[in-house]
Order: structure tokens, then sequence, then C-alpha cells
């Protein structure tokens, strides 16, 4: 069995494979200074023969320092070294990007798994701590996108960067005109974010003369996917199901030229 493992900056997500099917995910929150008792898989052993079969593990990770306390609880739990995705996988697309060392890997993972699953060209959306929106061209050619501000990324500049203005908690206002300062922050927020992507998003579909679908996932795609008309293709495990198949492809073109 396979182990997908997204190290997120927000939360961390795990999703267990047996063959093509994802039978067991979950998530914890990111903290960079967990050590290996924080992220012991106490939550996979309940599942008991699934979780001594896991035989690989492939992660995604945007928090390197956490990155050698994962090496160290996958070796004490499975006795399995974890394998790490970088540039020099197979994502099954060719990629347009300078540095290509600076294009965050969950980007590409994201990428590779739509064009797989969805055809191509598609336009794929990422609604995170921060938001990413990326252009796969015909054929699986990565041509780049956009990087922006996610929601509670919003709020929370807002707070850090100003003298008065509280840090509020982000859910969907009852009304647009908020009556005291937290309303409207709330409302400035929730409202500007979704403007924020449906204009980035209306500008990407304005580049091709035929519609593209749109392909979301995220923490914060369910809202994305409530509250505009944006999103063909909702997907919530899109980086799992990219690990899996970037992983093995990787593993695959390995064991060929050997």
């Amino acid at each position: 069995m396979l182990l997908a493992i997204d190290i997120g900056n927000s939360t961390i997500k795990f999703g267990i494979f047996d063959g093509e099917e994802l039978v067991h995910k979950f998530s914890i929150h990111t903290a960079r200074d967990y050590g290996e008792d924080e992220l012991k898989f106490d939550r996979l052993r309940v599942l008991d023969e699934d979780f001594i079969r896991i035989n690989t593990v492939i992660v995604a990770s945007v928090v390197p320092e956490l990155n050698d306390t994962l090496r160290a609880v996958c070796w004490d739990e499975f006795k399995v070294r974890p394998i790490f995705v970088d540039h020099t996988f197979d994502f099954g697309l060719t990629i347009e990007y300078t540095p290509l060392e600076s294009l965050g890997i969950d980007r590409l993972v994201n990428c590779a798994a739509a064009a797989q699953r969805y055809g191509s060209p598609l336009i794929v959306c990422s609604f995170g701590t921060a938001t990413t929106i990326d252009l796969v061209r015909e054929g699986g050619e990565f041509a780049g996108g956009v990087i922006a501000p996610g929601m509670v990324t919003m709020a929370d500049m807002l707070n850090k960067r100003t003298s008065q203005l509280p840090l509020v908690d982000i859910r969907k206002p009852e009304k647009l005109i908020g009556n005291s300062t937290e309303e409207a922050i709330r409302s400035g927020v929730f409202f500007g974010y979704l403007g924020l992507v449906e204009g980035l998003v209306d500008r990407f579909r304005s580049l091709f003369e035929t519609p593209v679908p749109v392909v979301g996932t995220g923490g914060l795609g369910p809202t994305v996917l409530r509250e505009t008309s944006l999103i063909d293709h909702h997907d919530e495990n899109l980086t799992l199901f990219g690990l899996k198949l970037v992983g093995e492809a990787t593993l695959s073109r390995s064991l060929g030229n050997i």
C-alpha cells in the first residue's frame, strides 16, 4: 500500500492507497516545530492491517523544517524511507518556468493529477494559505500561473500591517455592508477574495476562444464552489492522487533504467 503525504503551510494531509483506490485519509494542523511525537501515525494504527501493509511513502512538502522529522517517523513506523517529490520527478508535463527549483512542488503535483484526470488545456486552482492558479496548455504543457494571498492570509496581514484593525475569524457575512469594524473586515476579505479569484480566472479564460475547464482544490475550495460558478471540477483529493501518480511514474522510470 502507498501512503501519500502533503505537507502544506496550514495542513498536513495523509492518504492511503490500495491500488488505485484512496481507502483512508485524514489531516492534521501544520506546526513547524513538530517533533516525532506530534507526527506519530496514531490515527493510522486503528486501521491495523492496512497500517502495517504500507510499503511506499510519497511526500510533497513546502515546509522543509518537518522533513527530517518525517523521515525518522516513517522509518520507525514502517521501516520505509519516504520519497520526497522534487523537480526531477516525472510529472508527465513539459514545464516552462525559471528557475524551475522555485516552482512549488504542490503546484506541479496538482497540475499533473488534473491533466491526467480531466485532460488539457485546463486551469488548475488551489485555494489555501496561498492561492495559486495555473494553466496547463493542450498536450500537457505547464505554462505557469499566478500566486495570490489566501482568504485567511488576507485577514492576517490586515491585522499585522495595521495598528488598529483586529484579527477576525473569516466566515460568510450576513450582509455586504458591515456595521462594525469586524463586520467590515469580514465582508471585505470574504467578498474581496471571491472577486479576486473570479477576476483572475476570467482573465485566464480570456486567453482561449473556447471554454477551458477549471479544476479547484484546497481548503477553501468548497467555499469558492458554493459561492461562485467558477469551478467545473472540485477535487479535494487532487494533491494526494497527484502524489501517487507522480511517485509511481518516477519509480517505474527508475526501475526501467536499471
